[in-house]
């Protein structure tokens, strides 16, 4: 009976490895291609473009330190990946030169979120939770593009020249703890925290008090966003991943997923994501003529939903997208880190 129980446990295992294998190699091809895009087009990818790169850079290195090297069978997988992440190294100073030349007032604005040393990826895992999802969403954004990128820089300390960061203002804390805000809005707030988190701003909800209920800490907000941004996901999902709603599904399992919440890393979601690359530019495209009339108002609030990404999306030749490229790909990097930490979990000795 023992025996036969080895056999049945040895079975499974090399089941979920043949899985996992063949989940890491569909994203090598993918994450390939996506560096021949960049590759081609840096010259024309804006600010926030080149950052999911050097993003998907950061996750693809954690990835490669993770990569059980003792498996014969992965030799080249680990070439490949080395490949990539030195293609990727070298597209991307190429790159930041440009964008110092072409936009220097934003470029200074955000130059420390350029860099790789700024962004951490994550060595534990949380999951969303759904008694923290709001009873309703607030009909239109509660985005303000102006005060929301002023709140970032203030955060940086790029506010100014030699600025001091971790500066959080009333304003800002309203702003950036408002509840029920959707979509865009919501992701930003996020992202709010994240940066505090990653320059190391422990001030961020000093002075915050609210009525009836305990004061939450930074993670809780975390979870809070995350829960109410899966939440939307799963909408998306039962709605059939309409297209005009495929930007912001991404960019929540990008964010959420670089905040450590781990049931974003879905390969069902994955499986869907992986056909939405443009399989000869290797970019991701927005085409919202496409999308059923009607789903803007039920799924994304209303057309302000896309207001900041507007302002610094550039839509390249072939219709790509710089901004869902960048998430994509920086999400795609995600999905490769989580599943060679969980690899590397599952193949260590227990003690």
């Amino acid at each position: 009976m023992g025996a036969h129980l080895a056999v049945v446990i040895a079975l499974l295992l090399a089941s979920a490895d043949a899985t996992h294998q063949e989940a890491v190699g569909d994203l090598l091809v993918a994450l390939e291609k996506a560096a021949d895009f960049f590759e081609r087009e840096f010259r024309h990818i804006n600010l926030d473009g080149v950052v999911g790169f050097q993003i998907l850079n950061v996750e693809v290195k954690e990835a490669l330190r993770r990569w059980p090297h003792t498996d014969l069978g992965n030799i080249h997988q680990i070439a490949r990946v080395k490949q990539l992440v030195n293609r990727l190294n070298s597209i991307i100073a190429q790159a930041v030169v440009t964008l110092q030349e072409s936009d220097p007032t934003y470029y200074r604005a955000f130059e420390p979120i350029l860099r790789a040393d700024f962004w951490t990826v994550p060595h534990m895992w949380n999951t969303s939770n759904p008694a923290l999802v709001y009873p309703a969403f607030r009909e239109v954004e509660c985005f303000d593009e102006k005060l929301s990128d002023k709140c970032m820089t203030l955060l940086l300390g790029t506010w100014k020249d030699n600025g001091t960061p971790c500066i959080v203002t009333n304003s800002c804390r309203t702003f950036m703890t408002r509840l029920r805000c959707p979509d865009y809005s919501l992701s930003h707030q996020l992202l709010y925290f994240m940066f505090g988190a990653m320059k190391g701003c422990h001030n961020i909800l000093q002075g915050e008090s609210r009525e009836s209920r305990a004061n939450p800490t930074d993670h809780d907000y975390k979870r809070i966003f995350c829960s109410n941004m899966m939440k939307r996901n799963i909408e998306f999902e039962n709605n059939g991943f309409p297209i005009q709603t495929r930007d912001i599904f991404i960019e929540n399992i990008m964010l959420c997923g670089m905040a450590g919440f781990s049931d974003f890393y879905k390969s069902s979601w994955l499986r869907h994501i992986l056909t939405w690359q443009d399989s000869d530019g290797g970019c991701f495209k927005k085409d919202e003529k496409e999308s059923p009339h009607g789903l803007d108002r039920n799924l994304l609030g209303t057309t302000n939903s896309h207001k900041r990404v507007n302002r610094r999306e550039k839509i390249l030749k072939d219709g790509c997208s710089s901004h869902m490229t960048a998430v994509a790909v920086s999400m795609l990097g995600g999905y490769m880190n989580f599943y060679q930490m969980e690899q590397d979990i599952t193949k260590r000795p227990l003690t």
